[in-house]
């Protein structure tokens, strides 16, 4: 079973924060609210999304490197993660 699949619940949670998070960004930026506000909820949501990348990419981790007792197919998967973390940090 993949660990989105196992962690679906919290995943989801972590998601529909998220969201409600971006709703509220869209509404402040409709209506007239200073500039530190709007600022600070980016921040919010670029640290919640980065939260959320973190328990996938662990999950990832655990399950396809760590516990992976093929040497090859770890390999791969680590790529997986490293070609991830590369379009992530761009």
């Amino acid at each position: 079973m993949s660990h989105t699949i196992k962690d679906q619940k919290k995943l989801s949670t972590r998601v529909s924060k998220i969201q409600g998070q971006v709703t509220g960004l869209k509404k402040m930026l409709e209506q007239d609210h200073e500039c530190l506000d709007v600022l600070q909820q980016i921040a919010a949501i670029r640290g919640a999304v980065n939260g959320l990348m973190r328990e996938v990419i662990k999950g990832h981790l655990l399950e396809h490197v760590v516990l992976e007792e093929n040497a090859e197919q770890r390999e791969k998967d680590m790529e997986v993660v490293l070609k991830v973390l590369d379009s992530y940090i761009k």
